[in-house]
């Protein structure tokens, strides 16, 4: 038993809904100091130890069953180093002098015979982890390399400087799981192209407040930026500039490393058939042609659903998406068609006769996406879809997760609730659009919103794996992402991975105004929760 003196704090009981609002004015100092998101139990001591980058290592337990060989861990032990003593040299490497007042070491220990070091991360990850921090050292275990990722985060936390700017640490016990599957960020890279480093700096801060899921909605209307080995076309004719304006193979590749050794999933989302203007202008016959009477207009609509040649392309793509996103879902989108095209096509109207669909064009629609779900399952993926593709009635596959975008809360909850009740896995995204922006504390209203508040059995809840915070780009590109992302987006991230009944508001402000300061210290632009300073200010690029 480590020697707890004073202070001694579970989160497994209840923390009440809060207070009031969040006002500023009345918050009070955190009894869980920075700790973001919290984790599911703590307990701390009064008892601290200072902590010196110049004498301090981390490094894997002999029990360990990762082994010196673990890039993944590596790369991590030397990132959570500099974040904790970004003005150290020694880059960890002790001076030999072991003062009994301070802590010297943290040993990582991956407990299971698989380690997943080589691996990535997939949607049944696991990333718990038990972190001790005694006397003598701290101790990180965790079955799989992921939970030693979160528990890294964690520790990092635990520091804080006291007045002349010396680093301690508490003693400190944490046991910590995540309470949904599935974390999410999604950046639309369509409606403004954002650079790589943009990208790298948005997966950076992801880690910092454990989310585990890069939802890229690469391509859309405006541009089509992803250049695809297969049609190169797409991008030389719908990107917003053919050389500027893409990710190559590579950038995708680095994207993908960058995010694995985070503990990060990317998951690729090409949205069809609406939404897909910037794909026709380099795939001829793509698009359905619409018209004005009689002739044709000029203009298109969505993909073209009655001819061999969609699915033909469509095939050949999807394979190559396959190929090059190694998570095992890919997000087919499915949301937002526009019937007027296809109402205005005769040959689309002759289709629909002759195959009995009257005048219901979801039905049209179903067929496509039928068709498309047969594809991406022949490539050996799932899939994701919006919610109007379970509302239409597509045929979905019993693995099919389905993304929850519309409607006031009333209608989101509904929706969670039917399609539950269908037996379908389900993850939300309604009420965490974070490009609606507003002047004043608006974290607070994601910070309450819930996946599980809808009606429904404990086995329909279940079946929630989650929820997604998502930035849409009509109105943000690389000057403003990242202020406008962060700290809001950690507000849903403490949600998705703190336990349910974390709900205290007054709390939660003490704990993301330290949390942002320290996102700022790291390096990126969260912005100030309230009037306040941080001790250790944004730097600049």
């Amino acid at each position: 038993m480590l020697p707890f003196a004073i202070v001694s704090l579970l989160v497994t009981v209840a923390q009440g809904c809060g207070r009031h609002s969040g006002d500023p004015d009345t918050a009070v100092e955190s009894s869980y100091g920075s700790l973001w998101p919290l984790p599911q139990k703590v307990r701390f001591s009064s008892l601290s130890l200072k902590i010196r980058g110049s004498s301090f290592q981390i490094q894997d337990a002999d029990e360990s069953s990762a082994g010196p060989s673990c890039s993944l861990l590596k790369n991590a032990y030397r990132r959570y180093y500099e974040y904790m003593f970004p003005n150290e040299r020694t880059k960890g490497h002790t001076n030999g002098f072991a003062d009994p007042s301070e802590l010297s070491q943290l040993h990582v220990w991956i407990t299971s015979s698989d380690s997943e070091c080589d691996g990535y991360p997939v949607v049944t990850s696991d990333e718990s982890y038990e972190l001790s921090v005694n006397q003598t050292y701290a101790v990180l275990k965790a079955p799989k390399v992921w939970g030693a990722l979160r528990g890294l985060e964690t520790f990092s936390q635990l520091l804080y400087e006291d007045e002349y700017g010396a680093k301690n640490i508490n003693l400190t016990e944490i046991s910590d799981f995540p309470r949904f599957q599935h974390r999410g960020v999604l950046l639309d890279t369509s409606r403004h192209f954002l650079p790589i480093k943009v990208i790298l700096a948005n997966l950076e801060a992801m880690a910092m407040n454990k989310f585990n899921v890069f939802h890229w909605h690469i391509v859309d209307d405006p541009s089509f930026p992803y250049l695809s080995r297969t049609f190169p076309q797409l991008s030389q004719m719908g990107a917003y500039h053919p050389y500027t304006h893409v990710y190559t193979p590579a950038d995708v590749k680095m994207v993908i490393e960058f995010a694995r050794l985070r503990g990060i999933r990317v998951v690729p989302e090409f949205d069809t058939p609406g939404h897909t203007q910037s794909w026709g202008k380099g795939q001829k016959d793509l698009l359905t042609p619409c018209y004005s009477g009689p002739s044709p207009s000029g203009t298109f609509g969505p993909v073209n659903p009655i001819l061999n040649t969609t699915y033909d392309f469509m095939n050949l793509l999807f394979k190559e998406i396959s190929a090059v996103f190694p998570d095992h879902y890919v997000h087919l989108g499915g949301d937002e068609v526009d019937f007027k095209c296809w109402k205005s096509n005769p040959d689309i109207t002759k289709f629909m006769e002759q195959h009995s669909f009257g005048e219901d064009y979801s039905k049209l629609e179903s067929f496509y996406i039928q068709k498309l779900l047969d594809i991406v399952t022949s490539t050996q993926k799932g899939y994701m879809i919006w919610q109007e593709v379970f509302d239409n009635g597509v045929k979905l596959k019993p693995d099919t997760l389905i993304h929850v975008w519309k409607g006031t809360q009333q209608q989101y909850q509904n929706e969670m609730a039917k399609i539950t009740l269908s037996g379908y896995k389900t993850f939300l995204s309604t009420p965490w659009y974070l490009n609606r922006i507003s002047y004043g504390q608006d974290w607070t209203s994601l910070y309450r919103a819930d996946p599980h508040n809808f009606t429904g059995t404990d086995d329909q809840k279940k079946l929630v794996i989650g929820g997604e915070a998502c930035m849409w780009g009509e109105y943000v590109d690389s000057t403003n992402l990242m202020p406008r992302m962060w700290p809001r987006a950690s507000a849903v991230g403490e949600r998705l991975w703190s336990a349910k009944d974390v709900t205290d508001v007054n709390d939660a402000y003490s704990r993301l105004s330290k949390h942002r300061c320290r996102m700022v210290e790291r390096g990126i632009q969260a912005q100030s929760l309230f009037s306040s300073f941080c001790r250790h200010e944004y730097k600049g690029i």
